[in-house]
Parts: structure tokens; C-alpha cells; sequence
């Protein structure tokens, strides 16, 4: 709906537009005062006449043009089908083109590995025939020596009188290689047996120097844990002898922090006539010494010094009282540091 509202209200400014421009009907900024309201009627009416007929052909305008638009969209539309056409069956042909390369491809590559199996075959039954040659040429070599090989045991057996045949001097050779073979055995296994008696002494002796020398490490290292063992133990003593001397020190210096502090308790109790609670407590008494002190400070700062002169020329005990009020501050403020040390 917004859509339909917003092309009609562009269609009507496009009009009013298009008949401002070619009609030129501007719309007085001032009313004529001198005109009668019939003739200003008439005038409206002419303007309004001139209007319709500028909307009326700027509609059939654009009619025509939206007629001509259409023409052109269905021929647009007609050439596009075309063309899908065409390149459907454009791609048809590459498909098919592509399918029968393919397919020729695959043939050729199919009869190149038929033509290397092939030549392979060949050149294996190649290979083949020239190892038969080859034996064959060793097979008539062998016979060669071996007849010479016979004749000489034939010249043996015609020498010796204690062979028949050539197989009983054959089957005494086979004896004697046996015999020679299982000695050499033997002699292999014996001097295996040396070798293997030799490095099992030899390792024996190098575990034993092994175990000799790590037992010298360990006294080694055992004689010099005991050399820390009786540093650390001097180091230890010296230790508890300087934290023992230490710890009277400080219980030294408690015990007087404790009685200077109980001393200016009772001072600054007999300036407030007992009206401070008697406390055991060091940390409390500090804390009554130094509330006295700073009330006194506010007294004194309370006063002008026409007020001063004349309390000074009065009162005597007073100055007295100040003064040793100052002894118990300074001396409260060194009981402080001197705690302070002694919790430290």
C-alpha cells in the first residue's frame, strides 16, 4: 500500500512538473485587488481549463511512452529467450565436444599402458631367454671341470689300493671335511668362550673400581655434610646466644618503658585531681597521657595574650602546672618511640 501511494503521488508531481514547465502557470504571488470576483473566477476557470488539457496530453504522452516501453520489454524478453537458447545449446555442444574428448583420452591412455605392459612382457621374456643362455653356458662349463675333476679321481683310485670306486673316495672326503668342520667348531666355541670368560672379568673388575669409587664419593660427600653440619651448629649457637641477649635487652627496655610510662600516669593523675581510672594496661595509660596532653594544648591555645599575661601574673602554681605538663609530654612522646621499638 505504501508502495501504490508512493508511485501515484510521484506520477502527480511528475505532471504537475511537466505542465508547469511546458504551460508556464505560475501561480500569482499577489492577488490582483483591482479585478471583480467574476472576473477572477473566470480566470481560474480558463487556468484550470489550460491544465486539464496540458494533464491530458502529458497522459496520452505517456501512454504512448509506457505503450513503447512495453514493445520494448517484449522484445527485450524475446531476445533474451533467444540467447538462453542459444547458449543452451551452445553449452549442449561443448558438453558433448568435451564428453568425446574425454572418452579419446581415456582410449589413448588405455592403449599406452596395454603397449607398456606388452613391451614390458617383452623385454622380461627377453631377460629370461638370456638367463637360460647363460645357465646353459654355466651348465657346459660345469661339466667340463667336472670331468676333469673325474679323470683325477680316476688316476687316484688307480694309484690307492684301499678304494674301489670313486664314491667310497668321495664319501672318506665327506668324512674328513665333517671331521674338520666340527674341530673348527670347536675351537670356535672355546675361543668364544675365552673372549666371553675375559670381558665378563673385565667387567666385573670395572663394576668393583665402580662401586670402590663411589663409595669414596659418598664418604667424601658425607665428610662435608658434617663440615656444614658443624658450621651451621656454631652458626646456630651464635645465633640463640645474640637472639637471647636480645630478647633481655628489650625485656630491659619494656620493663623501664613500663615504669616511666606508670610514672607519668600518676603525674598527669594528680593534675586531674583522680578523675582519671586507674589502668594496668601500658598501651591505655599512653593513650590517658597523651588525651591530657593534647586537651592541654587546646586550653592553652584557647587563650589570647592579654588573657595569658594576666593569668601568668596570678596564678603561679599554674606556670608550675605547665611546665611539668611539658616534662610529662616530652617524656610521653619518648615512652612512644621507645614502644614503638619494642613492638618493632
Amino acid at each position: 500500500m505504501g508502495g501504490g501511494a508512493g508511485g501515484v503521488s510521484s506520477i502527480e508531481e511528475y505532471f504537475r512538473v511537466n505542465v508547469e514547465k511546458k504551460l508556464f502557470i505560475k501561480v500569482p504571488e499577489q492577488e490582483d485587488h483591482d479585478l471583480t470576483p467574476a472576473t477572477r473566477l473566470l480566470e481560474k476557470r480558463r487556468e484550470m481549463l489550460e491544465v486539464e488539457n496540458g494533464l491530458t496530453q502529458q497522459k496520452e504522452e505517456f501512454s504512448m511512452k509506457m505503450e513503447s516501453l512495453l514493445q520494448r520489454r517484449e522484445e527485450l524478453a524475446r531476445k533474451e529467450s533467444q540467447l538462453k537458447e542459444s547458449l543452451l545449446k551452445f553449452d549442449k555442444f561443448l558438453k558433448e565436444n568435451d564428453a568425446k574428448r574425454n572418452r579419446a583420452i581415456k582410449k589413448a591412455i588405455e592403449e599406452q599402458k596395454t603397449r607398456g605392459l606388452k613391451e614390458l612382457e617383452i623385454q622380461q621374456l627377453k631377460d629370461q631367454q638370456a638367463d637360460l643362455v647363460a645357465k646353459k653356458e654355466r651348465g657346459a662349463k660345469a661339466v667340463d671341470t667336472n670331468l676333469m675333476y673325474q679323470k683325477y679321481l680316476e688316476s687316484i683310485l688307480e694309484a690307492a689300493d684301499e678304494f674301489g670306486e670313486v664314491k667310497d673316495l668321495l664319501a672318506r672326503h665327506d668324512t674328513l671335511a665333517a671331521t674338520n668342520q666340527e674341530l673348527l667348531a670347536r675351537a670356535k666355541e672355546a675361543q668364544e668362550r675365552t673372549e666371553a670368560d675375559r670381558l665378563r672379568f673385565a667387567k666385573i673388575t670395572e663394576e668393583k673400581n665402580n662401586i670402590i669409587l663411589n663409595y669414596n664419593n659418598e664418604i667424601a660427600k658425607l665428610q662435608t655434610k658434617l663440615e656444614e653440619s658443624q658450621l651451621r651448629s656454631g652458626k646456630f649457637q651464635l645465633e640463640w646466644d645474640l637472639t637471647l641477649k636480645n630478647a633481655t635487652a628489650k625485656t630491659l627496655l619494656l620493663g623501664q618503658i613500663k615504669m616511666a610510662t606508670s610514672n607519668l600516669f600518676s603525674l598527669v593523675k594528680g593534675h586531674l585531681s583522680s578523675r582519671v581510672s586507674n589502668s594496668a594496661d601500658t598501651c591505655q595509660q599512653l593513650d590517658k597521657i597523651q588525651q591530657f596532653i593534647i586537651d592541654l594544648s587546646d586550653i592553652t591555645s584557647s587563650y589570647t595574650a592579654q588573657d595569658r599575661i594576666a593569668y601568668l601574673a596570678g596564678a603561679q602554681s599554674a606556670a608550675g602546672a605547665l611546665n611539668t605538663v611539658g616534662t610529662v609530654a616530652a617524656a610521653g612522646a619518648q615512652v612512644q618511640s621507645k614502644a614503638a621499638l619494642t613492638a618493632n
